[in-house]
């Protein structure tokens, strides 16, 4: 008697096995990438955003007579280590 098994060659199923893993990190592989390009996208677009609010402050600050206001960045960090959210 012959089983169904014993007519499969084996370098076949290695070969088989080898394809299926090499094509599913493939897959893994264009996954991260994707995920990483939209990651650096949005921290480009909230670095953007960030230098728009810091520009809107500054310029508050002038027409309200900043002169006596400290510069901007001790402000910034003074407003982050005082935000209770952290975002």
């Amino acid at each position: 008697m012959q089983d169904g098994n014993d007519s499969v060659d084996p370098k076949q199923d290695t070969s088989d096995m080898a394809f299926f893993v090499q094509n599913l990190l493939q897959q893994m592989q264009s996954r991260f990438q994707t995920m990483s390009d939209s990651i650096v996208a949005k921290i480009d677009e909230m670095g953007g955003r960030i230098d728009e609010l810091e520009k809107n402050v500054n310029e508050l600050r002038t027409e309200l007579g900043g002169e006596n206001s400290p510069p901007s960045v001790p402000l910034a960090a003074k407003d982050d280590s005082n935000s209770p959210s952290g975002s």
